[in-house]
């Protein structure tokens, strides 16, 4: 009889293990999703950071939310130098 319930005990703790286990397991597979996701949007963030910075997507939008425009040719003017007195 005594056989019996240490049996059952043990039965029931390869038991408890296994749904632990298989817990883990899921857990493990939904993080594994999670840094596939994490490393897609990193990327995708990388490349808009990248063009964002190109010179032609700056001049658009300076001219499209700014109204700016490029300056015109640039003049300069020398003045005579007087003698220091």
């Amino acid at each position: 009889m005594l056989w019996i319930v240490v049996f059952g005990a043990l039965l029931a703790g390869v038991v408890a293990v296994n749904v632990a286990v298989l817990q883990l397991n899921v857990e493990l597979d939904g993080l594994g999703r999670e840094r596939v996701q994490l490393r897609a949007d990193n990327a995708r963030l990388s490349s808009q950071i990248s063009s964002a910075g190109a010179d032609a997507r700056i001049e658009t939008q300076a001219r499209n939310r700014l109204g700016l425009a490029p300056a015109e040719e640039t003049e300069f003017i020398e003045l005579a130098s007087t003698p220091a007195r």
